[in-house]
């Protein structure tokens, strides 16, 4: 089987030295493409598999990403995470499974152990090496308007082995040094390392908490550390589609454009 992408098809890498081979397909809505050996394995959320060789097996079950029994699975649940996840095994060599962005964006590699761990976006997480580990790092309800009155939550990477995050947009990267912050729209939080402290601040003045909208709230980043900035929202994606959507069912059950209002409704929470 032969496989063609715009611009010529790079290599698989194994960048991280891990074992596991993988490289990043197409620019404005890439795919990854992690190659294994036999018996290696990758695992993701359920549902989020594009395309795979016949020679890979999927599993799917309520453990995985360091999730197991009732109280892992919940907890990987509140943090944004899906209660099934997949576990996809090669049994030759040089087998493929591939996963896809939901929107425009970048698709980032990072490399996790006790030393480096992350907090990503509720929505980041795109798939891991087995003995990565997916649990809730932080959540604080900011009110009806950011993410619907659903609140801020971050997922927690650690554990040993890759991970591939999936980041919305443009991806703006930062050096902080220690005792350095910044202040973030929560929206436009993709992923920093664990070592960097977040703190929620409302913004000051009644003009701000009256008009301000998505912006009363606010992120305190404060270094040492990386990170990361998404340019695109999920929120503010759907609240530019829903004036252009109108509202309602179609004839046809659901469907069409009422149906894609209901979609962007969704999309903001």
């Amino acid at each position: 089987m032969t496989e063609e992408v715009d611009d010529g098809l790079p290599p698989f890498a194994d960048s991280d030295g891990t074992g596991v081979a993988h490289r990043v397909l197409g620019a404005n809505m890439p795919v990854l493409e992690v190659q294994l050996k036999s018996g290696q394995s990758v695992i993701s959320q359920g549902g989020e598999m594009s395309w795979m060789s016949p020679s890979v097996t999927m599993s799917t079950q309520t453990s995985g990403a360091g999730g197991s029994g009732v109280l892992g699975v919940l907890k990987r649940a509140v943090a944004g995470g899906s209660i099934f996840m997949s576990l996809f095994t090669a049994s030759s060599d040089n087998a493929t499974v591939a996963f896809a962005t939901k929107l425009p964006g970048r698709i980032m590699p990072i490399h996790v152990n006790p030393q480096n761990e992350y907090m990503v976006s509720r929505h980041g997480y795109l798939a891991s090496t087995p003995n990565v580990t997916l649990n809730i790092g932080f959540q604080q309800k900011l009110g009806v308007g950011i993410f619907s009155g659903n609140g801020f939550i971050l997922q927690r990477i650690s554990g040993e082995g890759t991970a591939w995050i999936e980041l919305s947009g443009e991806l703006v990267t930062y050096e902080l040094a220690a005792g350095e912050s910044m202040m973030v729209h929560p929206g436009h939080i993709g992923l920093f390392e664990a070592k960097v402290t977040l703190d929620i601040q409302m913004v000051k003045g009644i003009k701000n908490m009256l008009f301000g909208a998505d912006t009363i709230f606010l992120a305190k980043l404060t270094g040492p550390g990386k990170v990361h900035l998404q340019t695109m929202t999920l929120p503010g994606l759907a609240h530019a589609m829903i004036p252009y959507l109108p509202e309602g069912n179609s004839a046809s059950g659901g469907g069409g454009l009422g149906g894609l209002a209901n979609l962007a409704s969704k999309l903001g929470q």
